[in-house]
């Protein structure tokens, strides 16, 4: 069982730069791929980024490539999204979520997920 709770999230100017952290509870957290979803209103969720246990893969969907970067801390349990160059369309719920298969974009492939935090970026 493994537990998941973002932070970081907030208003942004165009431009700006926000990280998200998200917290892991449970001892195997290591051995679970991560990623980052997000959801923007009246839209379905999609895949913003992913990274392997092993922290040597990540993945990243073409709309955040070159702006964002997904890092890992095992030995804390957590992930980390950096945002750059923040832009309107960016403006979302972001959810952290924990599966098997590493950078899967689809959202049934991940078995846990936390509450989201909010980013909103204002133009």
């Amino acid at each position: 069982q493994v537990q998941l709770v973002e932070s970081g999230g907030g208003l942004v100017q165009a431009g700006g730069s926000l990280r998200l952290s998200c917290a892991a509870s449970g001892r195997t957290f290591s051995t679970y791929a991560m990623a980052w979803f997000r959801q923007a209103p009246g839209k379905e969720r999609e895949f913003a980024a992913g990274i392997s246990w092993h922290q040597r893969n990540t993945h990243y969907a073409d709309s955040v490539k070159g702006r964002f970067t997904i890092s890992r801390d095992n030995a804390k349990n957590t992930v980390y999204l950096q945002m750059n160059t923040l832009e309107p369309e960016d403006t979302a719920v972001y959810y952290c979520a924990a599966g098997v298969v590493s950078g899967s974009p689809l959202v049934h492939e991940y078995e846990y997920w936390g509450q989201g935090t909010r980013v909103t970026v204002s133009s």
